[in-house]
Protein backbone atom coordinates (compact mmCIF):
# COMPACT_ATOMS: atom_id res chain seq x y z
CA UNK A 1 0.00 0.00 0.00
CA UNK A 2 2.60 2.45 0.71
CA UNK A 3 4.53 1.50 -2.38
CA UNK A 4 1.87 1.99 -3.93
CA UNK A 5 0.97 5.94 -2.48
CA UNK A 6 4.74 6.45 -3.61
CA UNK A 7 4.19 5.16 -7.17
CA UNK A 8 0.60 7.40 -7.25
CA UNK A 9 2.68 10.59 -5.86
CA UNK A 10 5.33 10.41 -8.17
CA UNK A 11 2.61 9.99 -11.19
CA UNK A 12 0.91 13.09 -9.99
CA UNK A 13 4.25 15.42 -9.61
CA UNK A 14 5.00 14.23 -13.43
CA UNK A 15 1.38 15.32 -14.36
CA UNK A 16 1.65 18.28 -12.51
CA UNK A 17 4.99 18.86 -14.06
CA UNK A 18 3.92 18.35 -17.25
CA UNK A 19 0.83 20.41 -17.05
CA UNK A 20 2.37 23.35 -15.85
CA UNK A 21 5.06 23.40 -19.16
CA UNK A 22 1.81 23.21 -21.26
CA UNK A 23 0.53 26.28 -19.47
CA UNK A 24 3.99 28.07 -19.33
CA UNK A 25 3.64 27.65 -23.13
CA UNK A 26 -0.16 28.72 -23.67
CA UNK A 27 0.90 31.81 -21.64
CA UNK A 28 3.84 32.45 -23.88
CA UNK A 29 1.60 32.15 -27.12
CA UNK A 30 -1.30 34.02 -25.51
CA UNK A 31 1.26 36.65 -23.63
CA UNK A 32 1.58 40.03 -25.66
CA UNK A 33 4.75 39.91 -27.16
CA UNK A 34 4.32 43.03 -30.10
CA UNK A 35 6.95 45.41 -30.90
CA UNK A 36 6.29 47.46 -28.15
CA UNK A 37 6.95 44.73 -25.49
CA UNK A 38 10.30 44.20 -26.11
CA UNK A 39 11.05 47.49 -27.44
CA UNK A 40 11.58 49.14 -24.20
CA UNK A 41 13.26 45.87 -22.62
CA UNK A 42 16.63 47.54 -22.23
CA UNK A 43 18.68 46.80 -19.40
CA UNK A 44 18.12 49.06 -17.15
CA UNK A 45 15.11 50.89 -14.98
CA UNK A 46 15.39 54.08 -16.07
CA UNK A 47 12.33 55.85 -16.88
CA UNK A 48 11.05 55.01 -20.64
CA UNK A 49 10.81 57.57 -23.34
CA UNK A 50 7.39 56.17 -24.11
CA UNK A 51 6.29 58.00 -21.09
CA UNK A 52 7.77 61.55 -21.73
CA UNK A 53 8.05 62.06 -26.14
CA UNK A 54 4.49 61.75 -27.97
CA UNK A 55 6.31 61.41 -31.06
CA UNK A 56 7.58 57.78 -29.28
CA UNK A 57 4.02 56.47 -28.29
CA UNK A 58 2.94 57.89 -32.11
CA UNK A 59 5.59 55.66 -33.39
CA UNK A 60 4.64 52.45 -31.16
CA UNK A 61 0.83 53.18 -32.13
CA UNK A 62 1.95 53.42 -36.28
CA UNK A 63 4.51 50.27 -35.75
CA UNK A 64 1.38 48.12 -34.29
CA UNK A 65 -0.95 48.84 -36.93
CA UNK A 66 1.66 47.85 -39.28
CA UNK A 67 2.53 51.45 -40.54
CA UNK A 68 6.60 51.06 -40.81
CA UNK A 69 7.14 54.47 -42.68
CA UNK A 70 5.25 56.17 -40.35
CA UNK A 71 7.16 55.33 -37.44
CA UNK A 72 10.27 55.71 -39.23
CA UNK A 73 9.55 59.30 -39.45
CA UNK A 74 8.06 59.67 -36.10
CA UNK A 75 11.27 57.81 -34.52
CA UNK A 76 13.59 59.37 -36.62
CA UNK A 77 12.68 62.73 -34.76
CA UNK A 78 12.70 61.12 -31.62
CA UNK A 79 16.50 60.24 -32.44
CA UNK A 80 17.00 63.57 -33.37
CA UNK A 81 16.02 64.70 -29.79
CA UNK A 82 17.32 61.45 -27.80
CA UNK A 83 20.02 60.30 -29.34
CA UNK A 84 21.76 58.31 -26.95
CA UNK A 85 18.36 56.33 -26.34
CA UNK A 86 18.60 52.45 -27.19
CA UNK A 87 14.91 51.64 -27.49
CA UNK A 88 14.80 54.44 -29.92
CA UNK A 89 17.31 52.91 -32.64
CA UNK A 90 15.73 49.36 -31.63
CA UNK A 91 12.37 50.09 -32.90
CA UNK A 92 13.91 51.84 -35.66
CA UNK A 93 15.71 49.21 -36.60
CA UNK A 94 12.51 46.93 -35.96
CA UNK A 95 10.59 48.92 -38.18
CA UNK A 96 13.17 49.00 -41.02
CA UNK A 97 14.00 45.23 -40.55
CA UNK A 98 10.20 45.31 -41.72
CA UNK A 99 9.90 46.66 -44.68
CA UNK A 100 13.24 44.74 -45.64
CA UNK A 101 15.46 47.06 -45.21
CA UNK A 102 18.25 44.49 -43.61
CA UNK A 103 21.34 46.86 -43.62
CA UNK A 104 19.62 50.33 -42.73
CA UNK A 105 18.02 47.71 -39.80
CA UNK A 106 21.14 46.62 -38.92
CA UNK A 107 22.97 50.15 -38.51
CA UNK A 108 20.00 50.95 -35.93
CA UNK A 109 20.38 48.16 -34.28
CA UNK A 110 24.24 48.15 -33.66
CA UNK A 111 23.72 51.30 -32.41
CA UNK A 112 20.81 50.54 -30.01
CA UNK A 113 23.36 47.80 -28.59
CA UNK A 114 26.26 50.54 -28.49
CA UNK A 115 24.23 53.02 -25.64
CA UNK A 116 22.69 49.66 -24.17
CA UNK A 117 24.53 46.71 -24.64
CA UNK A 118 22.26 44.71 -22.67
CA UNK A 119 19.16 45.97 -24.87
CA UNK A 120 17.07 42.50 -24.82
CA UNK A 121 14.98 43.53 -27.56
CA UNK A 122 17.65 44.94 -29.61
CA UNK A 123 19.27 41.01 -29.04
CA UNK A 124 16.34 39.53 -29.45
CA UNK A 125 15.58 41.64 -33.15
CA UNK A 126 19.39 41.85 -34.40
CA UNK A 127 18.50 37.18 -33.83
CA UNK A 128 15.46 37.56 -35.78
CA UNK A 129 17.28 39.93 -38.84
CA UNK A 130 19.85 37.20 -38.84
CA UNK A 131 17.17 34.68 -39.74
CA UNK A 132 15.13 36.93 -42.09
CA UNK A 133 19.01 36.76 -44.25
CA UNK A 134 19.95 33.52 -43.63
CA UNK A 135 22.48 33.78 -41.37
CA UNK A 136 21.54 31.10 -38.65
CA UNK A 137 25.04 31.20 -36.50
CA UNK A 138 24.54 34.98 -35.91
CA UNK A 139 20.94 34.40 -34.93
CA UNK A 140 22.10 31.87 -32.53
CA UNK A 141 25.12 33.97 -31.03
CA UNK A 142 22.18 36.61 -30.36
CA UNK A 143 20.56 34.10 -28.76
CA UNK A 144 23.28 33.08 -26.45
CA UNK A 145 24.00 36.59 -25.74
CA UNK A 146 20.14 36.70 -24.17
CA UNK A 147 20.95 33.54 -22.55
CA UNK A 148 23.61 35.28 -20.54
CA UNK A 149 21.51 38.41 -20.02
CA UNK A 150 18.43 36.39 -18.80
CA UNK A 151 19.44 34.38 -16.12
CA UNK A 152 15.92 33.23 -15.22
CA UNK A 153 14.77 33.49 -19.16
CA UNK A 154 12.89 36.42 -20.37
CA UNK A 155 10.34 36.92 -22.92
CA UNK A 156 13.09 38.19 -25.43
CA UNK A 157 14.83 34.76 -25.25
CA UNK A 158 11.63 32.63 -25.54
CA UNK A 159 10.83 34.18 -28.47
CA UNK A 160 13.81 34.43 -30.67
CA UNK A 161 14.52 30.50 -29.15
CA UNK A 162 11.26 29.64 -30.98
CA UNK A 163 12.36 31.52 -34.24
CA UNK A 164 15.39 30.08 -34.16
CA UNK A 165 13.52 26.58 -34.23
CA UNK A 166 10.72 27.24 -36.87
CA UNK A 167 13.34 28.57 -38.77
CA UNK A 168 15.31 25.11 -38.88
CA UNK A 169 11.97 23.18 -39.14
CA UNK A 170 11.86 25.58 -42.55
CA UNK A 171 15.21 24.46 -43.18
CA UNK A 172 14.80 21.11 -42.95
CA UNK A 173 11.40 20.67 -45.16
CA UNK A 174 12.93 22.45 -47.73
CA UNK A 175 13.84 20.15 -50.32
CA UNK A 176 17.30 19.27 -51.07
CA UNK A 177 19.05 20.87 -54.04
CA UNK A 178 22.47 22.29 -54.86
CA UNK A 179 21.42 25.83 -53.99
CA UNK A 180 20.69 24.64 -50.36
CA UNK A 181 22.89 22.30 -49.70
CA UNK A 182 25.80 25.15 -50.37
Amino acid sequence: MIKSRKVNDIVTVRTLSGLLGVLAIIGLLAAPGGPATAAGSGSDSKPSISSTDKDYVRAEKRIDEGDYQAAISLLTAVAERHPDNADVFNLLGYSNRKLENYDVALTHYERALSLDPKHRGAHEYLGELYLNTGQIEKAEAQLEKLDALCFFGCPEHRALRIKIIEYKQRQAALPTTQSTAN
